[in-house]
């Protein structure tokens, strides 16, 4: 079995003590952990290992640097975790930022440079203060691009293609706001991007020539794995990370095509080295039935390591392997670096404001869907009802409607992600109705019914924000 390993990009805090059994069973864990502490503390920042490892709380909300190098450390201790395991890459690729997880991974930089490189990074973006932001759209490039063209700002554009029906517009915020109304009138899904710092636009142009010029160069090794860049289109050569880190401030992330290529090269295997599905989600919709893997998102990630160690020894050694990512057609970088650029990132949509929901693929295929730019049938009239059967028959229907399945296939308990394959672009689109069907306007704002994904708590949400409601 060949495999990819993906690094996510700017993603939700990690919760604390996540990295606690991986740093108590690898010698290789806590050396790299140990690292990008003393990296840290040069730099005059707390150490990023100690609530990773021993609290289980919530981020304390340090500052970027800090949501950065936690990002990092989770990404390279599941990456060691992997190796040791006896899990080896093809390839590695990482989203946005993900990329200088991707090359302290594969040997390029060291852990201490990647780590300072990010904090660099970071600064540069805080000092510009550009009142900017994403948000992620639940459409394909081509309608993104032409749904940002709309408004005719160059700063304005399509930042990431992560997969067919997912893409993320960066801008200024006001223009932003207007692209989500616009997005909404047209009925297309739309979920703005809880990110410290909005990328992946020409505005960008100011902080990476300052990243340039004031940015510590690093040393480049020759490194022990292939790294494949999104953005540039191709693998990572001679490259100098400082520029790479910087070009990739104003360029476009093409994921998709990316993913599409390194599986067509024989890649039949994606792991995310993070700690949810956020890279590996936008495989499960470019290649379905592609086998992905998020040790950190099971209940014995160790084990489920193992598992995907025995069957790459039972498929026998990987083939010579090479990927040379085409740059699509008319692709045009807003960046002047050393090798022909593209011009993502996201975490993910899914890189929302709160951590996604682990996800594990559906043992079936899912059912069809409609596609997500149909709008749904017109919502019913609001219910008088407050008892939670009726609520869960209506939203039952609803959620059929939009969905294309029958009501009495939708369970109360099922999840509406990992069970019935309703990715979380939907489920926004869907919370939104429930919410004006209901006249709930506070309903829509409620994310911690997105990562619960049931039909049950959503009706006893709307039962709840009813009977509160009425008694005012």
């Amino acid at each position: 079995m060949d495999s990819v390993f993906v690094m996510p990009g700017t993603v939700a805090a990690p919760r604390g003590g996540i990295l606690r059994d991986p740093h108590n069973r690898y010698e290789t864990v806590r050396e790299a952990l140990s690292r990008i502490d003393k990296a840290a503390r040069d730099m005059g920042l707390p150490n990023i290992s100690t609530r990773l490892i021993e609290h289980n709380d919530t981020s304390d909300r340090r500052g970027p640097e800090v949501q950065y190098l936690e990002i990092f450390a989770v990404s390279i201790a599941t990456h060691h975790m992997l190796v040791a395991e006896g899990v080896e890459p093809v390839a590695i690729v990482g989203q946005s930022i993900g990329e200088l997880w991707a090359l302290a991974a594969a040997g390029h930089l060291s852990v201490e440079d990647a780590a300072r490189l990010a904090v660099a990074r970071s600064e540069v973006l805080t000092r510009q203060s550009w009142d900017g932001k994403m948000l992620a759209v639940g459409v394909d490039g081509r309608r993104a691009e032409s749904l940002a063209g709309l408004m005719d700002h160059p700063n304005l554009v399509l930042a990431c293609e992560n997969a067919p029906r997912q893409s993320v517009i960066s801008g200024p915020r006001q223009l932003i706001e207007q692209v989500e109304r616009v997005a909404d009138t047209f009925g297309w899904p739309s979920l703005p991007l809880d990110v410290p710092h909005p990328t992946h636009t020409p505005a960008m142009a100011q902080a990476a020539r300052d990243l340039r010029a004031t940015a510590p160069r690093v040393p480049y090794g020759t490194g022990r794995w292939r790294v494949c860049s999104p953005w540039m289109g191709r693998d990572v050569g001679d490259d100098d990370p400082v520029d790479l880190v910087a070009g990739a401030l104003t360029a476009r992330v093409r994921m998709l095509h990316t993913i599409r290529e390194l599986h067509a090269a024989g890649a039949d295997a994606f792991v995310e080295c993070g700690e949810w599905a956020v890279v590996t989600k936008f495989v499960e919709a470019s290649i379905p039935g592609v086998r992905c893997v998020v040790p950190l998102s099971e209940s014995d990630p160790v084990e489920a390591v193992r598992a995907l160690a025995a069957e790459s020894a039972d498929a026998g050694p990987s083939r010579p392997y090479a990927v040379r990512v085409p740059v699509p057609a008319g692709a045009v970088a807003t960046a002047s670096v050393a090798a022909p650029p593209t011009r993502v990132t996201v975490p993910a949509p899914t890189a929302p404001a709160p951590a996604p929901a682990p996800y594990v693929a559906p043992a079936t295929p899912a059912r069809a869907a409609p596609a997500v730019e149909a709008p749904a049938a017109a919502s019913a009239s609001v219910s008088d009802g407050l008892d939670y059967a009726s609520v869960l028959a209506e939203l039952q229907t609803l959620y059929g409607d939009f969905l294309g399945y029958p009501p009495d296939l939708l369970g109360e308990d099922d999840g509406l992600e990992s069970e019935l394959g309703v990715e979380s672009l939907k489920q926004v689109v869907l919370l939104g109705r429930v919410s004006d069907q209901f006249d709930l306007p506070d309903l829509r704002s409620n994310s911690s019914l997105l990562s619960v994904g049931t039909l049950r708590r959503i009706a006893e949400s709307v039962v709840a924000g009813r009977a509160e409601a009425a008694g005012r």
